[in-house]
Order: structure tokens, then C-alpha cells, then sequence
């Protein structure tokens, strides 16, 4: 039995299509096995359908239109064939109507697929445009709701462009097809009135012209709307020319361009081409007399009289920006700046004090690294802040989580990489401000497995699985034997019993994995049973990103240790580039005029549990996102009290604040005219080792503290940054974002007087850096061999005036470790380095300052264990350690350390 050829050609294209598509299904079954997994099947769902309704809904539809358009230009009652000059190709070719027919088909099906896909490609925005809500605020110019620029517009676009461009292929395609039967001819390019086209033909490219002219009618009519959200003018948003000119040029091009659609359908109609081609002509002219006068104006009117003729759109500028990134809601506070502070506002800030960020993360986290990394396939990647209350108290803590990076194992194979080392280990923790006699910090978590000397930072559940390490997949509950922690020479092994991961119950499913991972191990491997759970996506950026690829994420996830457990909190933003009249500004490399912190999300470090959470649940575009995906964004009520005390505001969208701030607190239009109270963020030299880059100073970077806010009654959590005046350096003012309670989210920014001198960062640096004290000192730790490592420049005000600090790390030549060795202490004109910070207040601030402070703020902890002891057995551990330490430093040749640690041997057995 012979198989016919046309089923040989279907099977072969069959396979070809499978082969091109196998990996698309691996890709596509493993995620939605993945997505079931996390629970949250409503968002791949949704998303799914969405891409192939609008996939074949805009393929067929536009496969239906040139299939259409082209075989009513090809069909004819007898058979046709068209000659194409050798002269056109270098060779001559003979083009009958079947072979037209078949390539018009192969043409239609390739730009219908482009089509579908491009349009796939807008799911949300036609999501976001069928579900948008409103933002009950309007625009000066069309009065339009913000929402028809945020959700509608896009879509408006998006449509429109395929059609254009639909039409547009239909068009050529049909002319073309009519040009070659003979249908279409024209004697002479250079005039089109000696053009001859069959009654026909003449209808049907009529009617496609007149479709694509009224195509551009609405282009026309759509780009009004663009004014308000792009820039030609002084500020951002259509300014004194465009309202006044541009737009009522539009509207004569919009006319003219109603006018030639109308005569393209009378060409059609009676076959008179002379109108068509005038109103052609005639749109063209206004088109250019339309880019030309708004110039003119511009020049001629707007320029002499900038100010005048441009006030009322620098007031839109500056009103919709504040909205657009929420600094109307800022309570601004005028402070003296000038008020003395006295050893008693020391004694009334303690916990203030207490809590100043004495470790950097980039000096604390090489420290980590070299004394609680335990092995070498352990690794701290970040080190985070936060608070914690502790016996009663408000105490800032740093934490970093002990991570496994699988690069980094001695016999990197399969087994070791994908079911034995399948996670990271506890974390390191400590107070901002305390340090050993070493010159280490202090710890409340430390080891393995970690041992924590305060309840509140008690860990029952240390494994981590899922951090911001990149690590590939692992498989759970397997044969081979998991490694937990070490323990001296031996290992401690578990198995895991979390839910996360996907169970390999079938062999399909290893199948899948195998072909998805490129690994034939994952297939045939005997330590993978029914019940074992393959675990991806496991990095915190890519596991959240996956679930909602809408939202955009703050760059720096932050571990939580809540209810013995260890817990990611990542902050979302919902942002957007179409906000009338609001200044862009970059928020991780895209451009954003509009932006509001409105999701939490929670990670379980064990489980990998993601649960997102409405902290602005006012904001419309996550109401719209809530409405598209109900259930997925749960009332930040319903978050865990362990966790909601950890909330923190978020670096990154407090960076691009101050940022816009710093421009936009002018709110009088003259003043933000002429720039005359500008604001800057302070540059200062890079913070960590060694000196800044080449190339320009970056800006300060936003810190929290914990202080007690100028008329506020207690201590709080805080993210901070000063403003100085543009290209000066003297202080202006200083932003805060509250974190703590009902207070979280506000943001306070308190302004000095204008006619009053407070030093800035770059003033008070330039101070510590002229001090001789100071670089005699660092020239002789230099000299000595060591890295000195000035750490960042904190400013930490104190009631109504700023306290500086300034720790010095030291790291010895043949070293890794960097050590606290001195704290520069600075208010006004004067300037102390000691040891210890309390020791640095007393020398400013007197006696009494050192002796309310010692208990708070003490900075020097003889042991990590527990509170400073006051006897002779303390003194003489003190002396024990000092004196290993000067036999390290002469073991390792660092002779100034030597010194340091006999010098302070001597002082302690005075």
C-alpha cells in the first residue's frame, strides 16, 4: 500500500514542528507543575489563556484579512500568469496564479504569527486595560482620568499599530498582485494621472487606502494624549506650545487627514484620483507647516516670556510628580539646627546612641566571612539590618544568612551538588555597635548549629533552601544521605521534611526534569524515589519575579528571623511611565514616573512558600493586578504580628524619593524656575576599602537607624538621608521614612534655617580627613603595613542638632579580617577619635555624657557571651586576649598591631 505524498509531508512537518516546540512543553509542563506547587496556579493560568486568546484571536483575524484582501486581488474566472522582467531579478520568471495563490497563503500565515505573538506579547496591558481602575484624579489638559493614560492608552496603541501596519501589508500586497495580472498600470512614476486600474481594483485598494488613512486619523487624534506624557519643552508634559499650537495643529492635521480617507473612498467610488492626490498633498503640507510653527512660537513668544507663559504647566510638572511619587504626602518640619547638645541630651538619646551603626556591611560581612563561614562551601552574600526588640529594648541588629555555594565544594560531582549539599546553614547575628578586645563585632547568633544568646533571635529552623545565592535545582528525600551541618570532624546528615518542591512521583516526570536540566543522571539515578522533590527557582529574586512578572522588585530582599524560623521579605513596587505631566526618573534601570511600594512578599526559607501581601492597598494599579488575580494579594492584615513588626520601607524607592524630592520641594513655580533652592544628595567618597573609582563621587546612600525623631516621645526604626544645597555643602535638610506601627510609610523631612550655617558630610569629612591627630595616626597604621578602612560617614541627629560618626577598620597586610579600632566622633567644631564611641562623647560631650552612655552605648565588649564584667577575673581575660593578639600580629610580621596590642596589655594592668 503506498503511503500518498501529502501525508508524508504532514508527518514529516509534524515531527519538525514537535522537534522545534519539544523544549517550549518541557518549559511549559515543568512550570505549571512548579506553579501548583507554590500555589499559585491562578496567575500561570490567567496569564496562559490570555497569551492564546490574543494569539489566535489577532492571528486569525489577521491570516482571515490578507487571505482576503489577497486572493480577491488574485481570483479571476481564468487562468493568469505574470512575467517579471529579467531586468527586475537578472533573470526571467514566470508567475502563474496558482503559485501567487500558494505564496499569498505562506506570506499570510508568517505575518499572522507575527501578529499573534505580538500581540500575546501585550497580555497585561490588555489585562490591566479590561480589569483598570480609576485614580479618581484627572488631568489639567483633556481632563481625563489618570487611568485612561496608565491602562487605556497602551492598548489604544497596540491596536491601532496592527492594524496600521495590517492594512498596510494588505495594501501593498493587493497592489502588488494587481500590478503583475495587469490590473494595475502606470506609464510613468512621475505621474500618477496617467495611471490605468481596472473598476475592480479601483474599489478594492480604495477601500484598504481609505482604511489606512483613517488609521492615521486616529493616530493623530491618540497622540494629543502623548503631550502630557513625553518632553519637548521646558518640563515634562505638554507645555505653552503644545497646548496653545501643537495641538491645535492636530486637529487641522486630523482634518486634513478625515479629508484625503473621505476622497480615498470617492477614488474608489467614481475613480477620480486629482482630489485624492491634492488632500494627499494637503496633509502633507500641514504636516510640515505643523512641525514648523510650533518652533516659530517657541521661539518668537514662549522664549522672551519663559517664565510667564510657562508657570501654569510648571505647576502641573510639580503637582504631578509630588502624586506621582507620593511627595504630597510629606510633612516637612522646620528645626533651629543651631541648639547645643549637652552630655544630657546624650543621657536622654541613649538608645539612640546605643544603636549607632558602628559596623559597616562591607567591612562586617569580609569579617563573617573569615570567622562563621565554618567551611568553605559556606558563604555570606549580603548582610542585612534590622530591628529587634531585646529585653524590653529596641536594638538594631545585623544578620546575614550562612548560604551554600555549590561552586565553592571540594568535589564538585552530581551527587554532592544535587543531593547530598542541598542547602545553607543558620545565620550570624549581632548589634550595629558592639566589639570584642579583638576589635570583632559581637554576636548573638553564631556557629553551627547556631547557638543564640538572646530568645528573641532563637533559631529552630536553620536550614536554608531557598536565599539570594544562584544556586541550581537540588532533589530532597532521596537515598543518598543529606548533609545537614558540620560537626568537629564528622557531618550531621537529615532528611528534609518540608513541603517545597515538586514530587518526582512518575517517571514522566523525571523525563521532563531530566530533558529540562540536561542531565541523564536525574533519569536514571537509584537514589531518586517516588517521594523525592526537586526544588528550583530557588534564588528570591528569580522565585518572585516568576510568580509575577508585573510587578517590580527592590534589589535588596532581607532575611526575618520570626517563631524560630528564617524568613525573605522582598519589597514590590507597581510603577508606570504614563502618569501625565510627572517627571521620569530610573528605578533599577527603567524609566518610572509613578511608583508606590503596594506589595509585601514573604518567602519561607525552608519551605519556599511565597505569600504576597497589599501594603498599599489604595493604590490602583495593585487594585486593578487584585482584580485580574483575586485571592493572590492577601490584606496586609492577615501577615503574621512576628513579621510585621520587621516591615521595613524599602532603599530603593526612598533613593528615588529623596532624588525627585530634592528638585520637587519647590513648590512655588518661580522658585523652581530659576532652581534657586535646589537640593543634591551629599557625594562622599565611596564607602568599604580603599579609595573611590575614577569618574564621578557616588551620592550618599539611605541608612537605617534607630533614634528618637526631633518631638517624638520614643526611639524608632528609621531610613535616613541629609540634603545639602545644590553645589554647596553645608546641610539643608534630612529625610526620614518611619517603619514602626501605624507610623510606617510616613515620611518627615526636617529643614534648617536658610540664614544658618550647619556643616554637611563633605564639610565635616574634609575635617576629620585635615585633623592631625587623625592622619598621623592613619599614616602610622600605613606605614606599618596595614589597610586603614574609613568607614561610611553616619549622621545621626540628636534632638534638634547632628552627632557624626565615623568607624576606622583596620586590616593587617597578611590578613583578611578587618577590626573596629577607632571611632571619629564630630559635632561642630570638634573632633574626637578614641576607641570606643562612649569614649569619644565623653571627650566632647564631658564626663557626664561617658557615664550614662557606658551602659548603652558601650562599644568595646570583652567577651561576646554577655554583658561587660566588672572584676578582677575580667580584667585579667582582657589581658589573656590581649596578649594573644600581640603574639599573632608578631607571628604574622604586623608590628603596629603589635604595638597597639602591647599598648593596650599595658592599660589594662595599670
Amino acid at each position: 500500500m503506498t503511503i500518498p505524498k501529502y501525508l508524508t509531508r504532514i508527518s514529516f512537518t509534524g515531527l519538525f514542528v514537535v522537534f522545534i516546540l519539544f523544549s517550549s512543553i518541557i518549559g511549559f509542563v515543568t512550570d505549571w507543575w512548579w506553579f501548583s506547587e507554590i500555589g499559585h496556579t491562578q496567575i500561570f493560568i490567567k496569564s496562559l489563556v490570555a497569551k492564546i486568546a490574543l494569539f489566535s484571536s489577532v492571528g486569525i483575524f489577521a491570516a482571515i484579512f490578507l487571505l482576503t484582501n489577497f486572493f480577491l486581488a488574485i481570483r479571476s474566472k481564468i487562468s493568469w500568469i505574470a512575467v517579471l522582467p529579467e531586468a527586475l531579478i537578472g533573470r526571467s520568471v514566470d508567475l502563474d496564479n496558482h503559485l501567487i495563490k500558494k505564496l499569498a497563503v505562506v506570506l499570510s500565515l508568517v505575518i499572522a504569527l507575527f501578529f499573534g505573538f505580538t500581540a500575546a506579547a501585550g497580555w497585561q496591558d490588555i489585562l490591566k486595560f479590561i480589569a483598570g481602575s480609576t485614580f479618581g484624579a484627572t488631568d489639567p489638559i483633556f481632563n481625563k482620568d489618570i487611568g485612561f493614560y496608565v491602562f487605556s492608552l497602551p492598548v489604544f496603541y497596540l491596536g491601532l499599530g496592527l492594524i496600521k501596519f495590517l492594512v498596510l501589508v494588505a495594501l501593498v500586497g493587493s497592489a502588488i498582485i494587481y500590478f503583475l495580472r495587469g490590473n494595475l498600470y502606470v506609464a510613468n512614476l512621475r505621474s500618477f494621472r496617467q495611471m490605468q486600474i481596472e473598476r475592480a481594483a479601483r474599489i478594492h485598494l480604495g477601500i484598504l487606502l481609505a482604511i489606512f488613512l483613517a488609521t492615521i486619523v486616529a493616530g493623530i487624534y491618540l497622540s494629543r494624549f502623548t503631550l502630557l506624557t513625553s518632553q519637548s519643552g521646558l518640563v515634562f508634559g505638554a507645555t505653552y506650545t503644545d497646548a496653545t499650537v501643537r495641538i491645535f495643529m492636530l486637529w487641522i492635521s486630523m482634518t486634513a487627514a478625515v479629508f484625503a480617507a473621505v476622497l480615498a473612498a470617492f477614488w474608489a467610488w467614481k475613480g477620480k484620483l486629482s482630489p485624492l492626490v491634492g488632500a494627499v498633498s494637503l496633509y502633507v503640507v500641514v504636516g510640515f507647516v505643523g512641525a514648523v510653527i510650533p518652533s516659530l512660537v517657541q521661539k518668537l513668544v514662549v522664549a522672551p516670556n519663559e517664565l510667564v507663559k510657562e508657570m501654569p504647566f510648571i505647576k502641573h510638572n510639580i503637582a504631578a510628580t509630588r502624586q506621582g511619587f507620593a511627595l504630597d504626602t510629606i510633612e516637612e518640619r522646620e528645626i533651629s539646627g543651631d541648639k547645643p547638645i549637652t552630655a544630657a541630651d546624650i543621657t536622654n538619646n541613649n538608645l539612640t546612641v546605643k544603636n549607632v551603626r558602628l559596623w559597616d556591611r562591607k567591612p562586617l560581612l569580609s569579617t563573617f566571612s573569615q570567622i562563621q563561614e565554618i567551611r568553605t562551601y559556606y558563604e555570606f552574600a549580603e548582610v542585612d539590618n534590622d530591628r529587634y526588640i531585646i529585653d524590653g529594648e529596641i536594638r538594631q541588629i545585623m544578620l546575614s544568612p550562612r548560604e551554600l555555594a555549590s561552586e565553592s565544594l571540594p568535589n564538585k560531582n552530581w551527587i554532592n551538588e544535587r543531593l547530598t549539599f542541598t542547602h545553607g546553614y543558620g545565620v550570624a547575628a549581632g548589634p550595629v555597635n558592639q566589639v570584642t578586645p579583638e576589635g570583632l563585632p559581637v554576636l548573638f547568633v553564631k556557629d553551627l548549629p547556631p547557638k543564640s544568646d538572646v530568645k528573641e533571635l532563637e533559631i529552630s529552623r536553620p536550614e536554608i533552601y531557598f536565599g539570594e545565592l544562584s544556586n541550581d535545582y537540588v532533589i530532597t528525600k532521596t537515598k543518598s544521605r543529606e548533609f545537614d551541618y558540620p560537626k568537629g570532624e564528622e557531618n550531621v546528615y537529615a532528611t528534609y521534611e518540608g513541603k517545597g518542591g515538586v514530587e518526582i512521583n512518575s517517571l514522566l516526570k523525571r523525563i521532563f526534569y531530566a530533558v529540562k536540566f540536561q542531565s541523564l543522571k536525574l533519569l536514571l539515578s537509584n537514589d531518586i524515589t517516588s517521594e523525592s522533590r526537586i526544588l528550583y527557582y530557588r534564588t528570591i529574586a528569580e522565585r518572585v519575579a516568576k510568580i509575577a512578572p508585573f510587578l517590580t522588585f527592590d534589589r535588596d530582599p532581607y532575611i526575618v528571623i520570626a517563631d524560630g524560623k528564617v524568613y525573605w521579605i522582598a519589597d514590590a513596587y507597581t510603577t508606570s511611565d504614563r502618569y501625565p505631566y510627572s517627571q521620569p526618573l530610573l528605578l533599577n534601570g527603567k524609566s518610572v514616573n509613578y511608583v508606590r511600594n503596594s506589595v509585601k512578599v514573604v518567602v519561607d526559607a525552608y519551605n519556599g512558600s511565597v505569600v504576597f501581601y497589599q501594603a498599599d492597598a489604595g493604590d490602583p494599579i495593585l487594585k486593578t493586578y487584585a482584580t485580574i488575580f483575586p485571592g493572590t494579594f492577601r490584606p496586609l492584615s492577615e501577615m503574621p504580628e512576628s513579621l510585621v513588626s520587621h516591615l521595613r520601607y524599602p532603599e530603593d524607592i526612598f533613593t528615588l524619593q529623596t532624588a525627585a524630592y530634592s528638585v520637587y520641594h519647590m513648590d512655588d513655580p518661580q522658585i523652581f524656575y530659576n532652581k534657586e533652592d535646589q537640593w543634591e544628595i551629599p557625594a562622599i567618597p565611596s564607602e568599604g576599602e580603599g579609595a573611590s573609582r575614577p569618574g564621578a563621587i557616588p551620592p550618599m546612600q539611605p541608612r537605617h537607624i534607630i533614634m528618637k525623631l526631633p518631638g517624638e516621645q520614643k526611639e524608632e526604626y528609621v531610613l535616613m538621608l541629609p540634603f545639602t544645597p545644590r553645589a554647596k555643602d553645608n546641610l539643608s535638610a534630612w529625610m526620614v521614612a518611619r517603619n514602626d506601627g501605624e507610623s510606617y510609610g510616613k515620611l518627615l523631612v526636617y529643614r534648617f534655617p536658610k540664614d544658618k550655617l550647619v556643616f554637611g558630610p563633605k564639610q565635616i569629612i574634609g575635617r576629620i580627613n585635615q585633623d592631625s591627630e587623625i592622619s598621623q595616626q592613619i599614616s602610622l597604621w600605613s606605614q606599618g603595613g596595614s589597610q586603614v578602612i574609613q568607614g561610611p560617614l553616619l549622621v545621626i541627629p540628636i534632638e534638634e542638632s547632628l552627632l557624626y560618626v565615623r568607624p576606622l577598620y583596620l586590616k593587617a597586610e597578611a590578613g583578611k579580617i578587618p577590626e573596629l579600632k577607632r571611632v571619629v566622633v564630630a559635632y561642630e567644631n570638634k573632633i574626637a577619635m578614641e576607641e570606643t564611641l562612649e569614649e569619644g562623647l565623653s571627650k566632647i560631650f564631658g564626663i557626664g555624657a561617658a557615664g550614662k552612655s557606658q551602659q548603652g552605648a558601650a562599644t568595646k565588649t570583652p567577651s561576646s557571651n554577655g554583658p561587660p564584667a566588672k572584676d578582677v577575673e575580667e580584667r585579667i581575660q582582657r589581658a589573656a586576649s590581649a596578649y594573644e593578639e600581640a603574639l599573632r600580629a608578631q607571628r604574622e610580621g604586623d608590628w603596629t598591631r603589635y604595638g597597639e596590642a602591647i599598648r593596650r596589655l599595658g592599660d589594662i594592668l595599670k
